[in-house]
């Protein structure tokens, strides 16, 4: 499998199961239409017709597209994801928040991901 080459920072939270600051990240406010990709290995995670503003600072969506696998924190009260191709951290997934009707929150740091326009 290809690796993109990764920042300091991003290797720091896609590798190292970081968080960047809130409210800091490209993909906070942005709404275009499109897919957002593992920023590691370039696999399809969501589609933008499933990002919404949760106001929680990190970019947030309420379904993914498969290829997100959902791992309990090792405190037992959070429950990380990962891409599933490559391992990478994302984020953390949070349920019956009642933001949307699907009642899911994936909570990605946006160093994580990269995003496609959709064509």
């Amino acid at each position: 499998m290809h690796y993109n080459e990764l920042t300091d920072e991003e290797r720091y939270v896609i590798e190292q199961k970081g968080t960047e600051r809130p409210f800091s990240g490209e993909y906070n406010d942005f709404f275009q239409e499109g897919t957002f990709h593992c920023k590691k290995c370039g696999a399809k995670l969501y589609d933008s017709i499933s990002k919404f503003s949760s106001g929680c600072g990190w970019p947030s969506f309420d379904d993914d597209l498969g290829n997100v696998k959902r791992v309990p924190d090792k405190d037992g009260r959070r429950t990380e994801i990962v891409c599933a191709s490559c391992g990478g951290h994302l984020g953390h997934v949070f349920q019956g928040e009642g933001f949307t009707a699907k009642n899911t929150r994936h909570c990605v740091n946006s160093v994580s991901i990269t995003f496609k326009a959709r064509a």
